[in-house]
């Protein structure tokens, strides 16, 4: 999608703001980025729209059953890759991998790990993060207010349960497009 036509609907036809260090993502050949809260099929629009915008390369990662014929192409057009989730390989030192084989891969995931509500959000990100060596970059897609805000890189420290405590900080009192799932 161009650039002019992701900002015309984002902007204009759906009156969202784009808020926070966007910039510095373009600058970081290597990022984890977190999107949430990630409650509905909306948030994959809005997150092609956003990566228009910015015009920045963003990889995320999928079912392997996705990107079969015939809507492969369309997926890996997107910047998707895929996984096989079925199988007992570790999904952290396989998505590891893709950082030290790629020189550029920003990935982005949904620490729910699912539209649903959830209790505790998964750590995968975090440990890709960790073991990648690569920041994490914080983006809320906020339905009530129209607004999508990205934070400044995070880098994992040795303190998990602080990470966590900050990282879920900036997510709070955001709202995604199915409220009672935020």
């Amino acid at each position: 999608m161009g650039k002019l036509l992701a900002q015309f609907i984002y902007f204009k036809v759906l009156k969202w703001q784009l808020l926070g260090d966007y910039k510095t993502l373009k600058t970081l050949p290597k990022a984890v980025i977190i999107v949430a809260p990630h409650t509905s099929w909306h948030d994959f629009y809005m997150g092609v729209l956003l990566r228009s915008i910015i015009d920045t390369t963003i990889n995320y990662i999928g079912k392997k059953e996705l990107f079969v014929f015939p809507f492969g192409w369309f997926f890996r057009a997107l910047g998707g890759r895929p996984v096989d989730r079925k199988t007992n390989h570790n999904a952290v030192q396989v998505i590891s991998k893709m950082f030290a084989t790629n020189t550029i891969f920003r990935l982005a995931l949904a620490p729910e790990g699912t539209r649903r509500k959830v209790k505790k959000w998964r750590t995968g990100f975090y440990h890709i993060a960790k073991t990648a060596q690569v920041p994490i970059i914080m983006v809320s897609l906020d339905f009530q207010h129209k607004k999508s805000t990205f934070s400044q890189p995070f880098y994992t420290t040795d303190h998990e349960d602080k990470d966590f405590e900050y990282i879920k900080q900036f997510f709070k009192g955001v709202k995604g497009k199915i409220p009672n799932y935020s």
